[in-house]
This record gives C-alpha cells, structure tokens and sequence, in this order.
C-alpha cells in the first residue's frame, strides 16, 4: 500500500512479438499447402496427357503389328495362285523382317534415339511397300486369274487400308505428344516435372519422309 492506498493489480500480457511470429507461421503452412496441392494437380495434369500419349502409342503398335500380321498372307495368297515368283518380294520380305525385330515399348518412347530407329525400320518397310504394285502388276499380267483372286483382292484392300490408318494413328500420336510437350514446357509445371527425371521426359514426333504426304496405294 502507498499512503493508505491498496496497489493496483499489475496483469502480464502476452508479447506482440509471440502473436506476430504466429501469425507468421501460419502464412507459411497456408502457402505449403497450396504450393503441396498446385504440385499435386499439375502432376496429375502430366500424368493424364502422359497416359494419352502412351494409349496412342498403343493404336500405333497395333496398326503397325496388323501389317506385319497381313504381308505374309499376301505372300501366301500370291503362291498358291501363281508360280510364285521370289524376287517380286525379297524387298517387302526383308523389310518385313527388320521392321519386325525393332522394338519399342510405351515407356521407351520418349528416347529419340530408340525412337528414330523405330521409325527408320517401320519407314523402310512403307517405302517395300509402296513399290508393291510395280512388283505385283508384272506377276498379275503374267497370271491373269490371281487378280481375280478374292483373297488376292481382299489382302490387297487391308494392306492399302492399314497404311491408311497407319497414318492417321501417326498423326493423333503426334498431336497427343504435342500436348503433352505444349504443357510439361509450361511453367510452372517445367519445374515440377524436372523433380520426375525421365518419368516426364519430352515426347519425340513422327517425321514424314521425303515425298510421303500421302498413304502408300496399293492397286493393281
């Protein structure tokens, strides 16, 4: 008591400076969790377009196993009608069989040099055969009745439809790897993608060869 008179209660107040740093801490949360949630949906994003460029990778495969699939039939057909000639097709043959032997996977395609030499091997047995009808018009003169031949005709029709659609499954596969390539450049999902290594590499195209702007016809 001072002079009679009771003090006054003193009360602690929390410092300002512990409220701020708080505060402080709580900003940084809030910006971990939108930054946690911004890598989550761009990752998700790259990981759709990644999953498109693969499923058309897959119709890819899938025309291009169905010409392997249909040239031998055609070889066959053109046997058992006509005193097969073997040199009509050594080149179709032997393309057939590098185009064959090369390889390559979903998950490999993103390698340009696996998949240049994919393409080299597939286009080596389009330009067979696109000489196919110079070759098969001098064993048809020769032997009028194949032409007449259904199976001839029918495996004549397939090759020329498989080339068509070999094309335009090229083509959505490029446009697919476009987008992916159009959105994994962007930013900031370029810097998000680099954390996947190759998991997200680029995409390489299909490149058209010299003079190949439209499907090899297979008529006679």
């Amino acid at each position: 008591m001072t002079n009679g008179t009771p003090d006054t209660p003193v009360y602690v107040h929390a410092p300002k400076k512990k409220i701020g740093l708080l505060g402080c801490l709580g900003v940084v949360v809030i910006l971990v969790i939108i930054v946690a949630l911004s890598g989550i949906s761009t990752y998700n994003s790259l990981n759709k377009f990644d999953q498109d460029v693969k499923g058309k990778w897959a119709d890819v495969e899938s025309e291009y196993q169905r010409r392997l699939d249909l040239l031998p039939n055609l070889v066959e057909t053109v046997k058992g009608a006509a005193n097969f000639e073997k040199d009509t097709f050594t080149a179709v043959t032997e393309a057939r069989s590098k185009a064959g032997q090369v390889k390559l996977d979903a998950n490999s395609i993103s390698n340009p040099e696996a998949f240049a030499k994919f393409q080299e091997a597939q286009d080596g047995l389009s330009s067979a055969i696109a000489q196919l009808p110079s070759r098969l018009m001098v064993v048809v003169e020769k032997y009028p009745e194949l032409k007449a031949t259904i199976n001839f005709q029918e495996l004549q029709s397939q090759i020329e439809g498989t080339e068509n659609r070999i094309k335009v499954a090229r083509n959505r596969f490029n446009e697919s790897a476009q987008k992916f390539n159009t959105k994994r450049m962007s930013f900031p999902t370029v810097l998000i993608a680099g954390f996947f290594g190759s998991r997200f590499s680029e995409k390489p195209f299909f490149k058209a060869q010299a003079g190949a702007e439209t499907a090899p016809k297979v008529k006679f």
